[in-house]
C-alpha cells in the first residue's frame, strides 16, 4: 500500500474537507461501475483504503505519528492502553457493514468512520446534483433456433450465468441475427440500482436440406436422369412436411421450381417461397448397359451442353 497522501494526491497539511473532496473526485473517476480503466477496481480499492486512514481523524493522527502503517496496521506490538484498535483496515477498502448498499447501518471498527454519505451523494441522488445509482451490466448471449420453428415461434433455454437459466419465447417470424432485449434480466447492480438487460442474438440452426435467403428457402433436389428427361411426380421435404412436386419433362440441371408460401413466415404473416433447384444425378453404381447407351449417344446423337460458355 502506497502512502495515502500520495494515493489521494494531497499534501499532509490538507484539511479534512480537502481530503474528502480529493476522495470524492477519485472515487467518481475510478469506480468500477463507471470507469472503463482496466485497473479501475484495483485503483478504487487503493483510494478507498487511503481514505479510510485519512478520512478518520483518529487514524490519520496515528498514521502521522507513525503508530500505524498505510494499511492501518500497528507498527509496534500492542499493549493495554496503547494505540487503540489493532485490527487495522487492510488494503481491501471500506467496511461498510449492513444496511444500505454502502453500509448506513453502522460505522466501521476504526471508531466512527463511515463513507456512506459520500457514496450516497455520488451514486444515489444526494448532494447538489441528482444521480441515479449505476445499473447492473447487460448480459449478451446467442441462441440457436431450429429452422422448422422459426415461422411459429419457439421456447428455448438460455444460460444467463452460472446456475441461472431462463426459458425465453422466441417470437414467430424472427429474422436470422435479430436481437431480443429482456429488460432487467441481466446482472444485478452492486450499487442497488436497476439490474442490467439480457441481450439475445438469434441464429438459425443449420439445416441438412435448406438454405435461407431472406424469407425464401432453397432446396437442391437430386433426380434421376429419366425423371429429369421424362418428367415425374416426386415427394420433397418442406418446413411443414412432405409435399408432391410435379417435375416437368426435360428439366435440365439448375432449373428452379417455385412453391409459393412454403418458405419462412414473417412476423406480419407474409410467407416466403420454397425454391427447388433440379439436380440430375447419375446412378451410384456403374452399369454396363447404361455406359453402352451413353457411348451410342456420344457417337450418334452428340450435343454441346457448354455452348453458352464458348
Amino acid at each position: 500500500m502506497r502512502d495515502p497522501y500520495t494515493v489521494l494526491s494531497i499534501p499532509k497539511s490538507a484539511t479534512a474537507d480537502e481530503v474528502k473532496k480529493a476522495f470524492r473526485r477519485l472515487a467518481k473517476t475510478y469506480h468500477p461501475d463507471q470507469s472503463k480503466d482496466p485497473k479501475a477496481k484495483e485503483k478504487f480499492s487503493e483510494i478507498s483504503a487511503a481514505y479510510e486512514i485519512l478520512g478518520d481523524e483518529k487514524k490519520r493522527g496515528q498514521f502521522d505519528r507513525g503508530e500505524i502503517d498505510a494499511e492501518g496496521k500497528p507498527r509496534a506490538p500492542q499493549f493495554s492502553g496503547g494505540f487503540g484498535d489493532a485490527r487495522g483496515a487492510g488494503a481491501a477498502g471500506f467496511d461498510f457493514g449492513a444496511g444500505s448498499p454502502f453500509g448506513r447501518g453502522r460505522a466501521s471498527a476504526a471508531g466512527g468512520f463511515d463513507a456512506s454519505d459520500i457514496f450516497s451523494e455520488l451514486f444515489s441522488g444526494g448532494g447538489a446534483r441528482t444521480r441515479p445509482r449505476p445499473r447492473g451490466e447487460d448480459v449478451s448471449t446467442t441462441v440457436s433456433v431450429p429452422l422448422g420453428t422459426v415461422s411459429e415461434g419457439a421456447k428455448v433455454q438460455v444460460q444467463v450465468s452460472a446456475g441461472r437459466t431462463l426459458e425465453v419465447k422466441i417470437p414467430a417470424g424472427i429474422e436470422d441475427g435479430q436481437q431480443i432485449r429482456l429488460k432487467g434480466q441481466g446482472e444485478p447492480s452492486p450499487m442497488g440500482g436497476e439490474p442490467g438487460d439480457l441481450l439475445i442474438s438469434v441464429k438459425f440452426a443449420p439445416h441438412p436440406f435448406f438454405k435461407v435467403e431472406g424469407k425464401d428457402i432453397r432446396l437442391d433436389l437430386p433426380v434421376s436422369l429419366y425423371e429429369a428427361a421424362l418428367g415425374a411426380k416426386v415427394n420433397i421435404p418442406t418446413l411443414t412436411g412432405k409435399v408432391e412436386l410435379t417435375l416437368p419433362p426435360n428439366s435440365n440441371n439448375g432449373k428452379v421450381l417455385r412453391l409459393r408460401g412454403k418458405g419462412l413466415t414473417s412476423g406480419k404473416g407474409v410467407a416466403g417461397d420454397l425454391l427447388v433447384t433440379v439436380r440430375p444425378t447419375l446412378p451410384e453404381t456403374p452399369d454396363a448397359e447404361f455406359e453402352a447407351l451413353m457411348r451410342k449417344w456420344q457417337e450418334q446423337k452428340p450435343y454441346q451442353p457448354r455452348k453458352n460458355m464458348e
